[in-house]
């Protein structure tokens, strides 16, 4: 079991001195600056917290050894943080002081519809300006028209598309004989309606014994107390809840469906952590089901060691949330700089295209490969479910919470990899 002790509760400093702090300790050349454009106050704060220090452990460790090595000699990496609120214009006014900035990567994943309005306000300037042109990479943004038919060359997607979740998640569920109820609910903006949209089709045609006995969408980030969505959790007889929400709107659902003392299973995208462990206790053991890349107990002896490097580098429990997909954008985009040798973003994007990763030589236990054709990032999926960590338990918990997440099933890239229909325009060598 992960043990928590004073050591973990010392809080981490401020995050713009951690961001410097590797560039001044390499002289080698300028840094590299990544923008990372994210909600980091309001609603959704935790989630862009949890972001930064995955996103600043990948910058320190690159820089440690060495920085990205060029032809005029190794240069650092300097991530900034650049807080947008949680809202989509004032993400647009972040976009603009990073371009304005001559700042060439900018990374953003919390919520597709910043995503998708970032996307098209950097397609606009790349057009317009092409001797100063940026890239996007997105590391949460799941919703699947990013990479379909809103897909770009100048968009690069790290996590697995909502389609590709849900195709793990209700594979899942179709071999849960007992499982006849189901309530769909999700946040109202285009990723929460889409989880909901294919939900219901997926299961549809995998188990049309399933009665969808809910169906709901609330106002995101806006709802303080979830009981009357619970209340008709509990009125619908579900055995089962599937959702996509995420941070906050996540954890307080979950909280209210314990307090009115209902025991339905969740099937969620990211209920692995922010929260929701703790929040259920003992009440989610067996109970509460997510899907991602990896999780702590997912892999061998490089995942562990993975695991304890980042709890010694961010020693409070509630800072615990590691995401290996953040570790991998950040490896790559390194690797395509080295092989561009140039940072200028079309060379770089040509550089990414195709890219194979394996980051076992980096600390980093994944694999998998950025397909050309539309920007999607090709990986395994594990769907894991909540258990008691300790002995004779898992090895690890997460956030402090005693409670962790076992493998159900870890599905390939030939289970998962979707059809392809992006039409991408790209520039002129």
């Amino acid at each position: 079991m992960h043990q928590v002790d004073g050591g973990r509760r010392a809080l981490v400093g401020s995050g713009l001195a951690l961001a410097a702090a590797p560039v001044l300790a390499l002289r080698a050349g300028e840094p590299i600056r990544l923008a990372m454009i994210e909600g980091l106050s309001g609603a959704f704060g935790n989630a862009g917290e949890a972001v930064w220090r995955n996103l600043l452990w990948a910058v320190e460790r690159v820089n440690a050894r060495g920085g990205a090595r060029l032809p005029g000699g190794a240069r650092p990496l300097q991530l900034l943080r650049m807080d947008s609120k949680g809202n989509t214009e004032e993400a647009l006014s972040q976009l603009k002081l990073a371009s304005d900035q001559g700042i060439a990567f900018v990374l953003q994943g919390n919520s597709s519809a910043v995503a998708a309005a970032l996307i098209d306000a950097i397609n606009k300037r790349n057009e317009r300006e092409p001797a100063a042109r940026q890239l996007f990479l997105n590391y949460s943004a799941v919703e699947p028209a990013l990479t379909q038919e809103k897909c770009s060359f100048w968009h690069f997607r790290f996590d697995a598309h909502a389609d590709m979740r849900l195709e793990a998640l209700t594979e899942v569920m179709r071999t849960d004989a007992r499982l006849k109820k189901v309530y769909l609910i999700g946040q109202d903006y285009s990723f929460g309606q889409h989880v909901v949209r294919q939900a219901r089709a997926m299961l549809a045609r995998k188990r049309p014994d399933i009665e969808i006995v809910g169906e709901e969408l609330h106002p995101m980030g806006r709802v303080k107390d979830f009981l009357p969505y619970a209340t008709k959790i509990r009125a619908s007889g579900a055995q089962a809840v599937l959702t996509g929400n995420w941070g906050n709107d996540l954890t307080l659902l979950v909280k209210a469906v314990r307090d009115l003392g209902l025991a339905p299973r969740f099937y969620t995208f990211y209920g692995n952590a922010l929260g929701v462990p703790a929040t259920l206790s003992e009440a989610g053991v067996g109970a509460v089901v997510a899907v991602a890349e990896w999780h702590p107990n997912a892999g061998d002896a490089g995942s562990a060691a993975m695991v304890q490097a980042f709890r010694r580098r961010f020693p409070d429990p509630r800072e615990d949330y590691l995401h290996a997909r953040m570790q991998v954008l950040v490896e790559m985009l390194v690797q395509a700089i080295e092989k561009a040798r140039s940072t200028e973003a079309a060379a770089v994007a040509r550089a990414l295209e195709g890219l194979k990763f394996d980051g076992r030589g980096l600390g980093v236990p994944h694999r998998g490969e950025m397909r050309a054709a539309d920007h999607q990032f090709l990986q395994p999926l594990y769907v894991s479910v909540m258990d008691r960590a300790g002995p004779g338990g898992l090895a690890f918990d997460v956030e402090g919470s005693g409670f962790g997440f076992r493998t159900v099933r870890r599905f390939e890239v030939d289970e998962l990899v979707p059809a392809l229909s992006c039409r991408m325009t790209r520039p002129a060598a």
